[in-house]
């Protein structure tokens, strides 16, 4: 059974810095993919960045210059910086993970129980 357990969420002011991290467990090769996710009240989830095992990113345009996902395959675990964080970052995030093959970033089936993410002066 797959599990991905996530941390790192918190409160943070405007400008500020947080960092997110996922590990995953329970399968006996890791994850070809990981990613977070974020979901706002009222608003549909969606992919934040994503990176596949062999280092391909994916970003959400408003956080490319700000945010920067990597991957440790050897502990299979995903790391999100967040930089410059603005109010409407406030979210809670997923991680997510796929173990299906994939050249390119694609969303799996896993996901993890979510962190909360507020940025607030």
């Amino acid at each position: 059974q797959v599990q991905l357990v996530e941390s790192g969420g918190g409160l943070v002011q405007p400008g500020g810095s947080l960092r997110l991290s996922c590990a995953a467990s329970g399968s006996i090769v890791g994850p070809n993919a990981m990613g977070w996710y974020r979901q706002a009240p009222g608003k549909e989830r969606e992919l934040v960045a994503g990176i596949t095992r062999g280092g391909t990113t994916a970003y959400l345009d408003s956080v490319k210059d700000r945010f920067t996902i990597s991957i440790d395959n050897a502990k299979n675990t995903v790391i999100l910086q967040m930089n410059s964080l603005k109010l409407e970052d406030t979210a809670v995030y997923y991680c997510n993970a796929a173990y299906s093959f994939t050249r390119y970033y694609t969303r799996g089936d896993y996901w993890g129980q979510g962190t909360q993410v507020t940025v607030s002066s």
